[in-house]
């Protein structure tokens, strides 16, 4: 994890994470048609809501694997897109999240 964390600070001191264009409009996922971002994103976002019956349900969608690869995922691009909105650092801004004292 702090490797992880490591090198998301050197992309982004780097500036390799420019500005994105927005995205075009997508079309809801079919049932039975998720990926795992869509899993990942349902399921982070249900139990940030407490909603345990939607979270255990996105897991399903995709194997345990590819839920753990598209939450890691979510984590660091939620993780760059606050520390931008801080302008500080992920490194700072993760341990602010977790109650950590500053390294």
């Amino acid at each position: 994890m702090t490797d992880l964390l490591r090198r998301l600070r050197l992309r982004f001191a780097h500036g390799l994470f420019g500005p994105r264009p927005p995205r075009p409009e997508r079309e809801p996922a079919r049932k039975g048609a998720h990926n795992l971002f869509d899993a990942a994103a349902t399921h982070v976002a249900a139990c940030a809501e407490g909603d345990e019956d939607r979270g255990a349900e996105a897991a399903d969608w995709v194997s345990p694997e590819a839920l753990a690869f598209g939450i890691n995922e979510l984590a660091c691009r939620a993780l760059i897109a606050l520390a931008r909105e801080r302008r500080q650092s992920p490194q700072e801004v993760a341990r602010d999240l977790l109650s950590l004292p500053a390294a």
